[in-house]
């Protein structure tokens, strides 16, 4: 289905050309027409498969060709991380430019400037909100936020939402609501909680459901079974064997992260690091420089493994195992995005096999086990959780638990 087929208004459609979007991807298809019917809806759908422009194309469509009220905020996007909020204001951007829709992103880590600038939009008006819970919060407990013409709520990655503990957060934030009201849910898996925020929030909704927990087939998948001191070595030995335009490492937590950039900035690799200890303009500096190629390698916690758009990443490396399979999903999905190729590696080690094996069977599939190279000594036996899987399932089990708007997010205006 092509975006032509829609039939958006001639300034979306001019910012949608502009942007080079051609032909709707799956989740785009599906969904596009059940949210301008008014449906409230409830998707499942990978990083990757085009969700942003699934809402935010027909809400769009809808406050450019419906009456709405210029003193309110019309349309909220809640999400999980600052980043995420970001990247959708690009995206927004981009395909609101021929428009005269304003919008505002609400985040936490932005000096008193900004806030006063969200202050001011929240308070006069604006047609969209993209926010954290935590900043949109603070901004209610003060009593000013314009609410009472909202039409459109969006709740986008929901399922990192609940795991972040913004579940009362989200419902709070609800609370100041109007009732009647679209509302739009997207989350990469549906576990229970989310089900239950479902039934809370929405109404007779759509059900969509893309390819979940599934890597796409076009990414080439390997492992190495090593010992934990064999890692730093081991990845530097990969980075070696080619030259990589842009690869990610995702590490499972900040310290294995400024670790592993120290290891690497040593031995003289193009190299930055995320984590949550940076401030929010260090963060962005390093996504910066690492989109623009000045950096080629980027070592990582989870924080950047949904929802960020870089495009054209050749090489994901776990040097941890994920804490699950929906977690290795996202990590991987960072590469062979818009249907190119990528490569995935991950390093277990002799206490994880047990749990890479459960990400096994959940992707349907047994992840190749690479050869560790002699030169770094005897590695353990892959074959060696069918030892371990008795006593570690067991154990497993036991301890589960129409203005424009500048500053942090930016706004779209037509030119003049």
């Amino acid at each position: 289905m092509y975006f032509a087929d829609f039939g958006f208004d001639d300034d979306l459609m001019d910012g949608i050309d502009a942007m080079g979007y051609e032909k709707a991807t799956p989740v785009q298809a599906q969904v596009i027409p059940l949210i301008l019917e008014g449906r409230d809806i409830i998707a499942a759908a990978q990083t990757g498969t085009g969700k942003t422009a699934a809402f935010l194309l027909p809400v769009l469509e809808q406050l450019l060709t419906k009456p709405h009220d210029e003193r309110s905020v019309n349309a909220l996007i809640i999400v999980p991380t600052r980043e995420l909020a970001t990247q959708i204001s690009q995206a927004l951007e981009g395909i609101a430019y021929y428009t005269n829709i304003s919008f505002i992103s609400v985040y936490g880590g932005t000096g008193g400037a900004l806030f006063a600038s969200e202050r001011k939009a929240l308070e006069t008006g604006v047609d969209i909100v993209i926010c954290t819970p935590g900043r949109m919060i603070s901004h209610l407990n003060m009593g000013y936020v314009k609410l009472g013409g909202l039409k459109y709520l969006i709740l986008d990655e929901a399922d990192r939402m609940l795991d972040m503990g913004f579940y009362e957060d989200i419902i709070k934030i609800i609370s100041y609501l109007p009732k009647e009201r679209q509302n739009l849910l997207f989350s990469a898996t549906m576990p229970p909680a989310i089900r239950k925020l479902a039934n809370t929030i929405l109404h007779n909704p759509a059900e969509i459901n893309i390819a979940i927990s599934k890597p796409p087939e076009q990414i080439t998948q390997g492992a190495f079974v090593v010992y934990e001191p064999q890692k730093p070595g081991l990845v530097k030995y990969v980075l070696k064997q080619k030259e990589f335009a842009s690869v990610i490492v995702f590490c499972s937590s900040k310290l294995s992260v400024k670790k592993l950039y120290e290891e690497l900035k040593r031995a003289k690799f193009a190299v930055g690091s995320i984590h949550s200890d940076l401030e929010q303009d260090q963060r962005e500096q390093v996504l910066l420089d690492f989109k623009s190629k000045k950096l080629s390698i980027l070592v990582a916690t989870d924080i950047l493994s949904r929802g960020i758009d870089i495009e054209d990443i050749d090489l994901v490396i776990n040097y941890d195992v994920p804490h699950d399979g929906e977690d290795y999903v996202h990590r991987i999905g960072r590469t062979a995005r818009a249907a190119t190729k990528g490569t995935a590696y991950t390093f277990i080690t002799d206490k994880e096999l047990f749990k890479f094996h459960k990400i096994e069977k959940l992707i349907g599939k047994e992840v190749e086990k690479l050869p560790v190279p002699a030169e770094f000594g005897p590695a353990p036996s892959p074959a060696a959780r069918t030892e371990r899987s008795g006593n570690a399932g067991g154990e497993g089990q036991r301890n589960k638990k129409k203005r424009r708007y500048k500053g942090n997010g930016g706004g779209a205006k037509k030119p003049q």
